[in-house]
């Protein structure tokens, strides 16, 4: 009988996120009322005429093999729109589909990482990344990026990072957990240090992209630096801004040898994604883009919502993020600190774990994305259960005590 396992699987840990969820989720199946922030999912459903598209797909017998990498639609209209929204010149056969943006970057980090290679994965970070670089054979550098510098990466950090044996350069913008955004000026910089450092490619996830606030303005960095396209994965899908995390379809865009190599190691694993889910994308990319403004207008309604009333809390800093659907709240303030029932509040997971034990809200640590102590929370949820939700997390902070 077969009863260990790989030793691989001793280098990574399940998603925090997950498991925070998880907890949540057993302690609503007990009766009581749990409050959950901690997964990041729009509470929209996937607009109509996307929906109307899958049907047809089915309908009209679209429900067999496609090609490995995407069907041929599908992949013109990512090379569409990566023109009409950004000025670069893609072409289809640059472009591999895969079943969600999480697949991609993974196929990319096996594709090319060879044992003790390194990638730098600037911290916050979100869960997977390290996790994924472990799992591929090598080592994530992950410098610290205060909220002095807005949670983002500088020129300075980025070199002091690469070693001679840096691949990879992960960015992802807006940031989950931070909503943090990177500008074209702050991406130029970071350009300027990899000229002189050939052998580092850089792995873009750019899936919050159009969920932005204030009038900001996103740009990726194949579009800042054109000049590093051929070492540039552009990473992206239909999830976060078109409501669609279920039906799991992402995209890489880059060069040849990096997507070749990419389905090939698809080609052995999951094949093609979903037949049906990749229409519905089509349409996604094709069709009517309005929902997407009206959406925002209700997340960035959400994020102030939030942010005041987590300033409100006594102990805690909330920064007001650009993009994405998550706050980033430090609560340095509030450790060595004693809950109103008794439990150490030393780090961030202490405080989320306490949260949730005593107030029944569900949020995510700090230390799962690299940076503490923080915690974060998804706003991508209705005003009622943030008002509740806001509400709870400022009496529990207003019963802690300093520790004796």
């Amino acid at each position: 009988m077969l009863n260990r396992l790989a030793a691989r699987l001793d280098r990574v840990k399940p998603s925090p996120t997950l498991a925070i969820s998880d907890a949540a989720r057993a302690m609503k199946q007990s009766g009581l009322d749990v409050i959950a922030l901690s997964q990041g999912e729009p509470d929209m459903d996937t607009p109509a005429h996307i929906r109307q598209a899958a049907i047809a797909a089915i309908e009209g017998g679209q429900t067999r093999y496609t090609l490995v990498n995407g069907t041929m639609a599908l992949r013109q209209a990512i090379a569409n729109k990566m023109q009409r929204d950004h000025g670069i010149a893609a072409n289809a056969s640059d472009i591999i589909v895969g079943t969600g943006g999480k697949q991609v970057l993974y196929n990319a980090l096996m594709a090319t990482l060879n044992e003790g290679d390194e990638v730098i994965v600037p911290a916050p970070y979100w869960v997977s990344y390290p996790d994924m670089v472990a799992l591929a054979g090598g080592q994530a550098v992950c410098p610290a990026c205060p909220a002095s510098d807005g949670f983002k990466l500088t020129a300075d950090r980025l070199e002091a990072a690469i070693s001679t044996k840096t691949r990879w350069l992960i960015l992802n913008s807006p940031s989950n957990p931070t909503g943090a955004l990177y500008s074209k000026a702050e991406l130029q910089a970071l350009a300027a240090v990899l000229k002189h450092h050939p052998d580092v490619s850089v792995m873009t996830d750019d899936i919050y992209e159009k969920l932005l606030y204030d009038r900001s303005e996103f740009v990726t960095i194949a579009q800042a630096a054109p000049e590093l396209k051929d070492r540039i994965l552009t990473v992206n899908g239909v999830s976060k801004a078109y409501c669609m995390t279920g039906w799991r379809i992402g995209w890489g865009h880059g060069p040849s040898w990096l997507i070749n190599a990419m389905s090939t190691l698809q080609s052995q694993s999951t094949t093609n994604p979903s037949s049906i889910s990749q229409a519905a994308a089509t349409a996604a990319l094709e069709g009517p883009h309005d929902f997407i403004a009206t959406h925002n207008a209700i997340f960035e309604r959400r994020r102030n919502l939030v942010v005041q009333m987590l300033s409100d809390c006594p102990g805690i800093e909330c920064a007001t993020p650009q993009g994405a659907f998550y706050v980033y709240p430090s609560v340095a303030a509030l450790m060595h600190r004693t809950s109103a029932k008794g439990a150490a509040i030393n780090t961030d997971m202490d405080f989320c774990q306490a949260l949730l034990t005593e107030q029944h809200v569900a949020v995510v640590p700090g230390q799962a994305f690299g940076l503490s102590p923080y915690f974060r929370i998804s706003y991508a949820t209705d005003d009622q259960t943030l008002v509740q939700a806001c509400e709870r997390i400022k009496r529990f902070c207003a019963g802690l005590r300093k520790q004796h």
